[in-house]
């Protein structure tokens, strides 16, 4: 059984995945700022304590459950993820720096802070979207999310280089619409083509044996370009 961290555990994909690797007898430590629904789960298998990417207290907070719990951690699942919908011309420069601070810095803070703690085999897989893909259909509005989504790629892209010879693995999933909370808030009315329990299946496999096919790749989850 695997030691799993999970980010943006309160709800959509994150949540239902934090259901279905505990429901396989993973041990998931699931994180998010509202621990709430996580904690009303009653799941044996889920850990769970309030958590934000971006402070270094609760950073803190994790590696010391590591520390006394776990030991070591064989899989990551960046998923926390910040969207704001707003044309270029009126979003402010503190509201892309909140997207950046969670969708960038926290991934690359939280991912520096379990490295220590993984093993050749371990797997850090990283969600972004098919907004950082280029080539792929952009929705106006999302200069911020769909830019930010593509700067982790690269990210995920370098650090499989510089630890190539330690056998940890890192890929990128860019996902394609899918029928969430924040895509509701985001886009309200718009209907995508999968659903956050189909999404978080796919994600769940691809975590546990995606490490043994690739490493420093990005993979298009979508059924269409958006």
């Amino acid at each position: 059984m695997k030691n799993i961290i999970i980010t943006g555990a309160s709800r959509g994909i994150g949540y239902e995945l934090a259901k279905l690797l505990a429901d396989q007898g993973h041990h998931v430590l699931a994180l998010s700022r509202n621990e709430k629904p996580i904690v009303e789960l009653n799941h044996e298998n889920i850990h769970t304590f309030s958590f934000d990417i971006s402070k270094a207290s609760d950073l803190k907070k994790m590696t010391s459950f590591i520390d006394t719990t776990w030991k070591k951690v064989d899989i990551l699942i960046n998923n926390a993820g910040r969207l704001i919908n707003k044309p270029f011309a009126e979003i402010t420069t503190r509201e892309f720096e909140e997207v950046y601070k969670v969708n960038v810095f926290g991934v690359a803070e939280i991912t520096k802070c379990i490295l220590p703690y993984m093993v050749s085999g371990s797997h850090v897989v990283t969600v972004s979207s098919m907004g950082g893909i280029q080539g792929s259909m952009k929705f106006p509005g999302l200069a911020a999310y769909s830019s930010s989504k593509g700067a982790v790629i690269t990210l995920s892209e370098l650090l499989a280089e510089e630890y190539k010879e330690s056998g940890i693995a890192f890929n990128v999933l860019a996902l394609g619409a899918v029928q969430t909370e924040m895509l509701e808030e985001a886009f309200p009315g718009y209907q995508a083509p999968l659903t956050a329990i189909e999404m978080a299946n796919y994600i769940k496999d691809f975590a546990l044996t995606g490490n043994t096919f690739y490493n420093g790749k990005v993979l298009q989850v979508s059924s269409s370009t958006p």
